[in-house]
């Protein structure tokens, strides 16, 4: 187990940095900043790049409610759910502290501003409320667990599983961005929530509790779609 807790801690680092780090230090940087679009891009790269890099050794999970839905599609055993998620949390805490590190070495850096937090109402990029975001959250954690249970299915194309799984993070990242600023993700929602406080731990329980609801009803239907041989 050694072997695959050490790369999910190192696969969820690198999402969370790249992701995290591409909004709080390029989104908006004078003239130049990469934006929405940027940020959901960086969010996939570091999935792609991670999957292929670390993948072979642990499946390249990197994410709590992914662990969760692999478990309820039958591809991952109960016994690995609970270090697999603490390694993954325990990745994205230690990303979001080298993040703020780096972000705090900036005159006028503030906390304050959201350091790459999901959030609803308030703090919703645009303003949407809890409703909206916990439908969104939920729906797009299963299309992102079905495309993810699909790609590495047995009878899918083998190879490309990393890029189709990289490229469906984009998109979500670009549906749902103004929503709540897109976890699919419990663990990086818990790293920069941590160092923020305040509203960001006391809304954090939704982007537990949405993902994984909507991971576990993608395990279910993948059984459905994917296992029965035709």
């Amino acid at each position: 187990m050694t072997p695959k807790l050490a790369a999910e801690f190192l696969g969820t680092f690198w999402l969370v940095l790249g992701g995290c780090g591409s909004a709080v230090l390029a989104a908006a940087f004078p003239e130049v900043g990469i934006g929405l679009t940027g940020v959901s891009l960086a969010f996939g790269l570091t999935v792609l790049t991670g999957a292929y890099a670390l993948g072979p050794i642990s499946g390249g999970h990197f994410n709590p409610a992914v662990s969760v839905g692999l478990w309820a599609g039958g591809r991952f055993p109960a016994s690995q759910l609970v270090p697999y998620i603490v390694v993954q949390v325990a990745g994205a805490v230690a990303a979001a502290g080298v993040l703020y590190l780096i972000a705090s070495g900036k005159a006028g850096f503030d906390l304050k501003a959201g350091f790459a937090s999901n959030g609803y109402g308030e703090h919703s990029p645009g303003k949407y409320g809890l409703g909206a975001a916990a439908i969104t959250e939920v729906v797009m954690t299963f299309m992102f667990l079905i495309v993810i249970l699909g790609a590495t299915h047995k009878r899918a194309s083998a190879g490309f599983a990393g890029m189709a799984i990289g490229l469906a993070l984009t998109l979500i990242h670009l549906i749902s961005i103004p929503v709540t600023n897109t976890s699919v993700n419990p663990a990086r929602s818990t790293g920069p929530a941590l160092f923020v406080g305040d509203w960001a731990t006391g809304q954090l329980w939704l982007f537990w509790v949405a993902p994984i609801v909507g991971a576990l009803i993608a395990g279910w239907v993948s059984r459905t779609l994917f296992e029965p041989e035709v």
